[in-house]
């Protein structure tokens, strides 16, 4: 485990899956949940090379077809510690061996942490070692204690983001996206929720329809937002579970559409970077 800090927060990250594990203002309060594994046992997982569910679990590249878990490898892969100083730090994963035999590309993937006052800035950085073009998807899944709320008590909170009537997907067609959008009941961007609004899994917004998320106390007032770039987010928490937390996910892709037969490349919100190119880009957390 390591850890970095400056004057207003401290952090915690394993070298597994590169997974910030804690986040702590300066009086040692937390705001990531502790990945109790009778409610869910992560913390943060990087998801890539997919984010979410392939269809049956599978997809096809190059006349081949191949089979890959839901979030795809990374969260649960060693990385290794390259960089490191006072309020930053930088893990790396490469392609190995076991990496080829699920994901054809040869690639880079650097994540790094930097504090700057009360702000994490969390990186995503993808090169394409390969000779060919690869394609990827990337996202977060940082999971943030919701205000008031405890471990087997029914869920109640409240979000605030900067669309005061976005439209979600459905991702519960056997894990995988099903057609249609459907208004989300938001007066002045507030969404207050339950666990029972995840019964159907997580709210879904694509097309870069929300880029700032505020997780509010219960006086309105914001203990944690992430500000983000991507084309979708995530909003979870483990429906029926009475779990004292809620996940808000950026995403630089997506769950198959329910049925999909096409190829990798033709997913929704694919990547692609061609030999010799990178990729990077960031979200922000701001604690208060």
């Amino acid at each position: 485990m390591e850890q970095i800090k400056n004057d207003s927060l401290s952090l915690s990250i394993s070298e597994h899956g590169a997974e910030l594990q804690s986040i702590k203002d300066i009086n040692g309060k937390e705001y990531l949940w502790d990945g109790d594994p009778e409610y869910w046992p992560r913390h943060s997982p990087i998801l890539f090379p997919i984010v979410c569910g392939l269809w049956k679990n599978t997809y096809r590249y190059g006349g081949e077809t191949y089979k890959m878990e839901r979030h795809g490898f990374a969260r649960d892969t060693d990385f290794k510690l390259v960089r490191k100083a006072d309020d930053r730090i930088t893990f790396a994963l490469s392609d190995s061996e076991e990496t080829l035999k699920v994901y054809p590309f040869h690639f880079n993937l650097a994540i790094s942490y930097r504090l700057e006052g009360n702000k994490i800035h969390v990186v995503w950085h993808v090169e394409n070692t390969d000779d060919k073009t690869i394609y990827f998807q990337i996202g977060g899944h940082p999971a943030f204690l919701v205000p008031d709320a405890k471990k087997g008590e029914p869920l109640t909170g409240s979000l605030k983001w900067d669309n005061n009537a976005p439209e979600r997907l459905y991702g519960n067609v056997n894990g995988c996206l099903a057609k249609g959008y459907h208004k989300v009941a938001t007066p002045d961007g507030v969404w207050n929720f339950t666990e029972n609004d995840f019964e159907d899994d997580a709210l879904i917004f694509d097309r870069s329809q929300l880029h700032h998320v505020e997780l509010l106390d219960k006086d309105n007032k914001p203990v944690v937002q992430l500000d983000f770039k991507a084309p979708a987010v995530g909003i979870w928490s483990p429906s029926g579970k009475h779990a004292p937390f809620v996940c808000i996910e950026p995403w630089y892709g997506i769950h198959d559409w329910a049925e999909f037969e096409g190829n990798f490349q033709e997913t929704y919100l694919m990547n692609q970077l061609l030999p010799g190119s990178s990729f990077m880009s960031e979200y922000i957390i701001t604690i208060g």
